[in-house]
């Protein structure tokens, strides 16, 4: 199976292309176009059109989770492709805030009400469980913390019955393309630990091999304990391509290229890879 991946929104961009906060990755395998996360607003839309890229073809939608920073630019896709299911965890629909200050809290959930998603041509697939797009490709559903080492951000928060209380994250999921060359494990944010996920995708699909992590793996905010423990975790996966973005933070990415000198590469936007 060839896999083509087209970053066209990430933190930090190639020449002649914008640069966003957020993540949106075009997915083309097993002869479907998944766009997964929509980043923060225009980007995607714009640097598709640089790319020559018709997002007017795609076949589906898949959230990571319900931030701004993926889901941001789901309005603007829509009006280039309207009628499409989009696939995600009902809790991106939950009021979430991001804390700022001792006494300052912002909302950073989904920009947009569903009912105008809807309008514009939305239909939301919502499942806790993995939702399977083509015989190959799943979404992983909830991913279950196992490592110990990877949790959620203390400054992360929903609102549920008029208080703030600490987000679980159960709606972070990730892109997975089960190949003959090994797993490819497309991420959004991974909130919920990078090694979990894999872990998780592991166990749901039966295949041990992990051939690709391409995306943002929450390591902005970790310690050097926990990026070390990553690492060695990583290094006994045997991972052939490892491309980082946007959340994944400068210090763990230098590290992870100091590790991984033969298969990293840094996924900005309007990078297109094509696998194995």
């Amino acid at each position: 199976m060839e896999i083509k991946l087209t970053t066209l929104t990430e933190n930090t961009a190639n020449y002649g292309f914008i640069g966003e906060w957020g993540l949106s990755i075009l997915v083309e395998a097993d002869g479907k176009r998944i766009l997964m996360d929509t980043g923060l607003g225009f980007s995607p839309v714009h640097n598709a059109q640089l790319l020559g890229v018709d997002l007017a073809a795609i076949d589906r939608i898949a959230l990571s989770h319900g931030h701004a920073d993926h889901t941001g630019g789901l309005r603007d896709v829509l009006k280039v492709k309207g009628g499409v299911e989009v696939v995600a965890h009902p809790d991106m629909w939950d009021s979430k805030y991001a804390q700022r200050g001792p006494d300052t809290f912002q909302y950073i959930g989904v920009p947009f009400a569903r009912e105008e998603l809807e309008s514009r041509g939305a239909r939301f697939n919502l499942s806790k469980e993995p939702v399977r797009i083509t015989e190959n490709i799943m979404t992983s559903g909830e991913i279950t913390m196992i490592s110990g080492y990877e949790t959620i951000d203390q400054n992360l928060f929903v609102k549920k019955d008029g208080s703030l209380q600490p987000d679980p994250l159960a709606d972070d999921l990730a892109l997975i393309i089960d190949t003959d060359f090994g797993l490819v494990v497309i991420f959004g944010c991974g909130h919920r630990g990078v090694v979990n996920t894999l872990r998780h995708a592991q166990k749901i699909t039966g295949k041990e091999m992990i051939y690709a992590v391409i995306g943002g793996i929450h390591l902005i905010r970790a310690s050097d304990e926990q990026i070390e423990m990553t690492i060695a975790e990583l290094q006994g996966m045997g991972i052939r391509k490892l491309g980082v973005s946007h959340c994944t933070g400068f210090k763990a990415s230098c590290r992870l290229a100091q590790e991984f000198p033969e298969v990293f590469f840094q996924n900005n936007a309007g990078t297109r890879i094509i696998l194995p």
